[in-house]
């Protein structure tokens, strides 16, 4: 892993938390699988951190530059998953 997340320093150590959770999330999806309520989970405390979609979007650009992972893409297929199916990028 030779990339940084996109983590803004005025967050709460919580905050901040809860954001690289989410991307080890997007990063397990794509080298292995996840539940989809762990995703599901994971992004829901991602969107308390970052609400604004425009700033979403900001933020999964940057990560997918970085990693080539998709955070987009592994959250709606989660999204679209049948319940306690393991969503895989693979």
């Amino acid at each position: 892993m030779n990339y940084h997340y996109p983590i803004d320093p005025d967050w709460t150590t919580e905050e901040v938390m809860d954001v690289v959770q989410f991307f080890n999330t997007i990063e397990q999806a794509y080298e292995d699988h996840v539940v989809k309520e762990q995703i599901l989970d994971h992004y829901k405390k991602f969107k308390q951190v970052i609400p604004a979609k425009s700033d979403e979007k900001s933020m999964f650009k940057d990560f997918e530059k970085q990693s080539g992972y998709i955070p987009y893409q592994v959250v709606k297929r989660a999204q679209e998953a049948d319940i306690n199916a393991k969503v895989s990028m693979k």
